[in-house]
């Protein structure tokens, strides 16, 4: 009966993990470089982007998202802070350009907000994940529509995180709950920069 326990609990482990990824990344690494069109047209470059500071990067799942607006608000709201501490903020999310920029309307951002075309972005911090049937059933029913903001239909999101990267491309910080509800503070994210 022992054995049987575990292996059902084996198993949900299992299932469980396949419907988030586990962010491989930890403190200490180095971050992988990227590049993307922010919502002025510019191209946001990490290493570019070093040469001026930290970067604080944070991954958010789109406009539809009330945690995300009320996230990205956060760190609208208190970027002075975060300039002052020389550091710079880049937001990614898989949305298009025109539903980012509705993104930008309801928090205020004046920070870059980059579309991640083809994911490439969120693979290399291994955030992305397929949102499962049930899920996306939920979204339906209440009226998000994922493959609008995206303009497809993979349902891939990303795991909502936040990275803080040196200058020298170090992770020195990482945010990252496969619970869309439980995101950084600003507070955290100014005590390590």
């Amino acid at each position: 009966m022992k054995a049987l326990w575990i292996l059902i609990l084996s198993l949900l482990t299992v299932v469980i993990a396949g419907q988030h990824p586990t962010s491989t990344l930890q403190v200490g690494d180095f971050a992988p470089d990227f590049h993307g069109l922010d919502q002025t047209g510019d191209l946001v470059n990490l290493r570019e982007s070093l040469k001026n500071g930290p970067v604080v990067l944070i991954f958010f799942r789109g406009s539809w998202c009330p945690y995300c607006n009320k996230h990205l608000s956060k760190f609208q709201d208190s970027l002075d802070y975060v300039l002052d501490k020389g550091a710079s903020v880049i937001a990614v999310s898989p949305q298009i350009p025109e539903y980012n920029q509705k993104t930008i309307n309801r928090t205020g951002a004046t920070f870059s907000v980059i579309h991640d075309k083809g994911y490439r972005i969120m693979d290399a911090y291994h955030v992305s994940f397929a949102i499962d049937e049930e899920t996306l059933k939920q979204y339906h029913r209440s009226g998000k529509h994922v493959e609008r903001a995206n303009a497809n239909e993979d349902y891939i999101l990303p795991v909502p995180a936040t990275f803080i990267i040196g200058e020298d491309r170090m992770i020195r910080y990482i945010q990252y709950d496969p619970d869309y509800k439980n995101r950084s503070t600003v507070v955290e994210v100014l005590r390590n920069l």
